[in-house]
């Protein structure tokens, strides 16, 4: 009809179809080996496609009515029994072809990542083989190319895991309840590196905050004087939890 504004792929009113979304969780789980002195992170091998027979981050599909936190984590408990761990979510990744699934080029379906990360204590930590064609710990140095875009992820975690023990107490949750200040430090060198701080001013910044509490107790392993044994104390942090921190 004359007059009728006609609608071509370049002009103004045309607008690209919306995305349709499939959402998953993947997990960046860190341990700390302390005996060995090694980061570590849990991968699990893939037994379907795409990316069949390649390590990747344990992750999952989020459910109808499931929470992403909630999802977060299913993954953990389907993968690793532990009693203690610290979870947060790490970063949104979701750009186009970052998924085999999606259709080349119309991109009816796109798979969007929100992802976690976690820290849990290793002594404890008991892994779980179902539903996997492999489950392992892997040394962050020689961790493998893994499925998708989950090299990616797992450098931001790892990343995010080196600003959160710098602000924040974090460390405390994978410690044992009782604790050296070598311990402390050693678990702080394997994830930041030998060159992070000597021991002398890491033990004197750490004090002077005041939240870790000396149980009267000390140890003695080797030839070496008997350590003092410390407690996070976490009602002495309250106050401080909101105040600029620097741990390291």
């Amino acid at each position: 009809m004359a007059g009728r504004l006609q609608k071509t792929p370049d002009h103004p009113l045309t607008k690209p179809a919306l995305a349709d979304f499939k959402v998953g969780v993947e997990n960046v789980i860190f341990s700390v080996d302390t005996d060995q002195n090694r980061l570590l992170v849990l991968v699990v091998m893939r037994h379907e496609a795409p990316y069949l027979g390649y390590w990747s981050l344990p992750g999952t599909l989020v459910r109808q009515g499931e929470s992403l936190e909630d999802a977060a984590y299913r993954v953990l408990a389907e993968k690793i029994r532990v009693k203690n761990l610290y979870l947060e979510q790490l970063y949104t990744f979701g750009g186009p072809r970052r998924d085999p699934r999606e259709a080349p080029h119309a991109f009816d379906v796109r798979y969007l990542s929100v992802s976690h990360f976690a820290l849990v204590r290793f002594v404890e930590a008991e892994l779980i083989a179902g539903g996997v064609s492999g489950i392992a710990w892997y040394p962050l140095a020689q961790v493998p190319q893994l499925a998708f875009d989950h090299n990616q992820i797992l450098s931001y975690g790892y990343q995010r895991l080196r600003n959160k023990l710098a602000y924040s107490p974090i460390a405390f949750d994978v410690l044992p309840d009782t604790f050296t200040l070598g311990d402390l430090y050693q678990l702080y060198t394997t994830v930041l590196g030998e060159s992070f701080s000597d021991y002398s001013n890491f033990r004197t910044r750490l004090l002077k905050w005041g939240f870790l509490q000396d149980t009267g107790r000390k140890t003695s392993r080797g030839a070496g004087r008997p350590a003092s044994l410390y407690r996070f104390n976490a009602e002495a942090f309250e106050p401080l939890k909101d105040k600029p921190m620097v741990f390291i």
